[in-house]
């Protein structure tokens, strides 16, 4: 490998993350990681990077990724816009290093799967907070990021958490005590591009997960991750299903 690469072969797979990542913070870092091989493509990059909103993003893509002088697989941060160049360019060369201006910790112990849901009915959460927003912000009832932040932390889904005691790792709840999925982490997929194209979204879905005190959301195309913390309204209802126009309308607005 050649250590002045970014070793990316999916490259199509990487802009469409980049570009979706750039359009909500212009000056988004990018971290590229070794990920475990994919089966069909081989080896494989993981892309992090963390948005405006306290919720870290992730996809995998092929290619080995960017290497040390002695061929191992390295683990290097970039600009966002930067890669995204020098991949529109068809080049090969890792942009400047960005490694000292990585700030966020990452998800570690292994992913646990507590429930899976619609991702139709993700993008239908979607469309509901934007309606709300825009409700509230025609009745001039508070400052447009007040109303933001409002929703953002507002719990769409709860889950019920595995309980395993005396395993530091392991994703630990006390039990009865329900894992909170708030629109931070639905609004980072949506966005994102992760639920995928409006055409079939109906047949997809969306594991929610924990890793260690991560709680995240795997779609298709990508996961978003945002450390678990109190202080949400817990509400467990949420629309299951929506009809194919106000889908269309969700996907549109937070895209």
């Amino acid at each position: 490998m050649n250590p002045a690469a970014h070793g990316l072969d999916g490259v199509a797979d990487a802009g469409v993350f980049l570009t979706r990542l750039l359009r909500v913070d212009r000056a988004a870092l990018v971290r590229l990681r070794p990920a475990p091989p994919d089966p069909r493509r081989g080896a494989a990059t993981a892309l992090w990077a963390p948005l405006p909103w306290r919720v870290l993003v992730t996809r995998a893509v092929a290619g080995p990724g960017p290497a040390t002088p002695e061929g191992a697989a390295a683990d290097a941060t970039v600009g966002a816009a930067d890669l995204r160049e020098v991949l529109a360019a068809g080049r090969e060369e890792l942009p400047a290093r960005a490694d000292t201006r990585w700030r966020w910790p990452l998800p570690t112990a292994a992913a646990v799967v507590l429930e899976r849901v619609p991702a139709a009915a993700l993008a239908a959460t979607a469309e509901a907070a934007a309606a709300a927003l825009r409700e509230a912000r025609d009745r001039g009832t508070a400052g447009e990021r007040v109303l933001r932040d409002a929703l953002l932390d507002h719990v769409t889904i709860t889950v019920d958490a595995p309980h395993t005691p005396g395993k530091p790792d392991d994703f630990r709840s006390p039990p009865g005590e329900p894992v909170a999925v708030p629109q931070r982490l639905i609004q980072a997929v949506v966005r994102m591009g992760f639920l995928g194209a409006l055409n079939g979204i109906a047949e997809r879905s969306v594991d929610v997960c924990v890793s260690g005190t991560w709680v995240g959301l795997a779609a298709p195309y990508g996961t978003a991750w945002l450390p678990r913390s109190g202080g949400f309204t817990l509400n467990t209802q949420f629309v299951h299903t929506l009809g194919h126009g106000q889908l269309a309308s969700s996907v549109r607005q937070w895209t």
